[in-house]
């Protein structure tokens, strides 16, 4: 899995690095011959989608490395981290956007584009969309954070595209479409900086277990020997493609150490082996006249 995991996430890192440089030049070429700020910005977002892709593969190399003395769970935070940088990034284009955008509203500025930013703009909608599907796919069979983060980066300058494509055909009509344009762009690349900080953040503040898995533990707690009343105090941490699970459980207070200590190592063996989660657990003493 952790081979798999890393050899889809360079994959997807260099085709974004290729692909948006290639992308960027065809862009940044044709707003300077159109004279569209919109176009030159969606350009410049484009070369951030580079500079996340690099930031995607520093961020595998590093949480990919295993534990150690000073990380005893390993590196895989570096992935969330990874991906507070995109969306900074995504932050900062979209705020340049606004500026930009403002700017030519006020200079009543009207843009002609002509057939080469049809073109360059179909173009872009076609291979940022591929990259986005990819990326999102690839992420969801690693469980990759930041590959999810980087498919936003790269759907975002798809819908961008999209919304200046449609704008080249109004522009003859309305003088202010280019200004307007950009402001639009930079709303959904606020709200794509939104959902990459909220999935972010939760795992590195902790957060609430999903019901489906307390009733996974449950049941396997309840299938090796474990008392019929429910384990409860979960704790799940995250760290990357590794997670760590506390939680208690209560056991007859007649049974001795080493039975308790045989249940609990039954239970940990087979969340590890059914979940692929580290479990430790607690025990406390129940009763004899608990009814189960």
């Amino acid at each position: 899995m952790k081979k798999n995991y890393t050899y889809l996430s360079y994959l997807e890192g260099w085709l974004s690095i290729i692909v948006n440089i290639l992308l960027f030049g065809l862009k940044y070429w044709a707003g300077i011959v159109t004279g569209s700020i919109a176009i030159i910005a969606d350009a410049w977002h484009t070369l951030t989608d580079s500079i996340s892709s690099i930031i995607v593969l520093i961020g595998v190399k590093v949480s990919s490395k295993p534990a150690d003395e000073k990380h005893p769970f390993g590196h895989g935070r570096a992935e969330l981290i990874a991906s507070l940088i995109i969306g900074v990034l995504l932050a900062i284009v979209a705020f340049s956007f606004i500026q930009q955008s403002i700017e030519k509203l006020k200079s009543r500025e009207a843009v002609v584009y002509g057939t080469l930013a049809v073109v360059v703009m179909i173009i872009s909608i076609v291979l940022k969309e591929a990259l986005a599907q990819y990326a999102i796919w690839a992420g969801k069979k690693t469980g990759s954070s930041v590959l999810k983060a980087d498919a936003w980066h790269h759907r975002s300058d798809a819908i961008s595209s999209v919304i200046i494509l449609v704008g080249i055909f109004l522009g003859k009509y309305f003088w202010w479409i280019d200004g307007v344009l950009g402001i639009i762009v930079a709303l959904l690349i606020f709200y794509a900086t939104y959902e990459i900080f909220r999935d972010s953040i939760n795992p590195m503040l902790g957060k609430t277990p999903d019901e489906s898995l307390l009733k996974e533990v449950n049941k396997i707690c309840q299938a090796s020997g474990a008392t019929q009343k429910e384990a409860h105090h979960f704790h799940v941490h995250e760290y990357g493609d590794h997670t760590e699970l506390t939680f208690h459980i209560y056991l007859s207070k007649d049974i001795s150490l080493e039975e308790a200590h045989r249940i609990a190592s039954k239970i940990e063996d087979s969340i590890r082996e059914k979940l692929n989660i580290e479990a430790t657990i607690h025990m406390e003493p129940l009763e004899n006249n608990y009814d189960i």
